[in-house]
């Protein structure tokens, strides 16, 4: 996970570095559009870098369930970076659909842009392995930015092509306009994720399912219920109640419990996983006392 904020670190200061030349010397918005994005990348890719950083460190008095949580505001964080910039690149392209201006030294933007696309395609294979191995929020976040990015590098050729090949002086801001709505599009997304870990949603339906069939492989286990579960950062937290017979003796049941905690731990390297033993029929008995 370090080693993935500190490569997302590194790409996004040379493409900076590099479309900060090119659209000086072009005067392109789409290629504006495209340095704002990975001026915000570059920022973003800090923020995930110090949040990775955090989150990995160990539980402590303080933070009994760990730090797991700074990744979700890193998160919450570059869904607003990307939200403002749209803003402004909005306006930078109504404005140049308005009035129209010539992009220069188009061949030099093409050039950068087909190195950027390169370095770009390369690091998110690396992100995505690395949201394989981990589940890292931020990561992944950080990885939406450059998925975007190979899609804006990709318009700015086309648009560059457009505006100094052909002579279609509106592709520049078209596509500038296009990019930033691709950019808002994975900005909500981000957001989401990042608002669902920070308010301890659960987990999807399909792992939730998959814990209780591994719970209920045990042949002593007649039930589950009461399962709770949320993410926090890479780590989840898996909360159950199991039933079993009532006559066996609390040391078999103990047994029984922490043989079903390993099952659920092994299809979950992640997780902390909590499980409370309970006599077969203690709800039906509960429910009588309650009434």
């Amino acid at each position: 996970m370090k080693a993935a904020t500190y490569a997302s670190v590194s790409v996004a200061v040379i493409l900076t570095i590099a479309k900060l030349g090119a659209w000086l010397v072009s005067d392109s918005v789409s290629l504006l559009s495209s340095l704002v994005d990975s001026l915000l990348d570059a920022g973003a890719s800090m923020v995930s870098l110090l949040a990775v950083r955090h989150a990995l460190q160990p539980a402590d008095h303080e933070h009994r369930y760990g730090h797991g949580k700074a990744e979700s505001l890193a998160g919450l964080g570059q869904a607003m970076f990307i939200a403002g910039s749209g803003v402004f690149l909005i306006l930078q392209a109504v404005e140049r659909l308005l009035y129209e201006k010539p992009v220069f030294q188009g061949e030099l933007g093409i050039a950068i842009m087909g190195i950027a696309t390169v370095l770009t395609i390369g690091l998110v294979a690396f992100q995505a392995y690395v949201v394989r191995r981990t589940g890292s929020l931020a990561i992944k976040a950080d990885s939406v930015h450059y998925r975007v990015d190979i899609l804006v590098n990709v318009a700015v050729i086309v648009s560059l092509i457009l505006s100094t090949q052909i002579g279609w002086g509106r592709a520049d801001p078209i596509f500038a306009i296009l990019i930033v709505g691709y950019m808002g599009w994975g900005a909500v997304a981000i957001g989401r994720e990042a608002y669902d870990q920070l308010m301890d949603r659960e987990l999807p339906d399909e792992e939730r399912a998959k814990i209780k069939e591994i719970v209920l492989r045990h042949p002593k286990v007649h039930s589950v219920h009461d399962m709770r579960t949320r993410s926090s950062g890479p780590n989840q937290f898996i909360q159950l109640h199991v039933e079993m017979d009532k006559d066996i003796s609390l040391m078999e049941a103990h047994e029984i419990g922490d043989a079903v905690m390993y099952d659920v731990e092994e299809a979950f390297p992640n997780a902390e996983v909590l499980i409370h033993q309970d006599p077969e029929g203690v709800d039906e008995r509960r429910d009588e006392i309650q009434t």
